[in-house]
């Protein structure tokens, strides 16, 4: 019998809305055999998560989705299958943190001289006070009722051009492919759609990412129209990428993307996960 996988997931570790343990249990209820926790620059909710992933029976990815600044642009790349206790990529992400907190109380001054006040501290209201992102500045707005949802305060408030955009100073592609190879794990570009890059931009990113040591696209994704899933199913096979499959789920307050509910992959594609075993999957580094 074929197993189920999600692999892009986040909790409240970064800007998901449940803990660790509660994701889990979403997902075993959900029917998810195989789940990747992917928070955003940090690893701090996998132990949690690799503990309720062993009561529930179910076998965790160890994740995390990486800032990376490229092309004059923000893009994400998702490690799969990391080892948490690895230096180097421990290191990297610190930075990226520390970066985060800087760029969160930036947003929140500039949000301040629209009139806004209090931005900064209503997102950390919303977040775990380590790691403050613009996902919480979006929940804090909709609740201060300047926008109906999320999507609306980003495109009003947290883009490029708005009151509240802070361009994004992350890692390069080079280092967060490094570490996540470095930390013996496999490096996906997370839902290619959402950078509405042109072809030959897109084609230029794989380029860099596969002579990198980067192996796989997220195909499938909570984000991904059914066409959009196509074209990148056939980047995959054209440029020798293994295809992956997420949710992006951030929390069931977000109809749009249901953990677990993705379609399959076409079948043309050679899954991410065409060869891992067990072992692929430790259990160790958490004990």
């Amino acid at each position: 019998m074929s197993r189920k996988y999600d692999l892009h997931t986040h909790s409240t570790a970064s800007d998901g809305t449940l803990t660790p343990p509660e994701l889990i249990a979403l997902a075993a209820a959900k029917g998810v055999d195989v789940l990747a926790l992917t928070d955003h620059d940090t690893l701090a909710g996998l132990a949690a998560a690799r503990m309720a992933a062993d009561a529930a029976g179910l076998i965790l990815s160890p994740g995390v989705e990486i800032s990376v600044t490229w092309g004059g642009r923000t893009i994400h790349i998702i490690g799969l299958g990391i080892d948490p206790r690895n230096q180097a990529l421990c290191a990297g992400l610190a930075g990226l943190s520390a970066y985060r907190r800087r760029r969160a109380e930036a947003i929140g001054q500039r949000l301040a001289k629209e009139g806004i006040e209090g931005a900064f501290e209503g997102a950390r209201a919303f977040s775990n006070g380590r790691l403050i992102g613009r996902t919480h500045f979006a929940r804090f707005l909709v609740q201060r009722g300047y926008a109906s949802d999320e999507r609306e305060v980003f495109k009003h408030y947290l883009v490029k051009g708005k009151p509240g955009h802070v361009a994004g100073d992350w890692a390069s592609l080079e280092a967060a492919v490094g570490w996540i190879r470095g930390a013996g794990g496999q490096a996906v570009i997370a839902h290619p759609g959402r950078y509405h890059f042109t072809r030959a931009k897109l084609l230029r990113l794989i380029g860099e990412f596969r002579v990198l040591g980067g192996v796989g696209i997220e195909v499938v994704s909570g984000s991904h129209t059914r066409d959009e899933c196509l074209l990148f199913a056939r980047y995959a096979q054209e440029n020798r990428l293994l295809a992956s499959v997420g949710s992006d789920f951030h929390g069931p307050g977000n109809p749009w993307t249901e953990l677990g509910g993705m379609a399959p992959l076409p079948s043309f594609c050679t899954p991410i996960w065409a060869d891992w075993e067990e072992q692929r999957l430790p259990r160790a580094v958490f004990e």
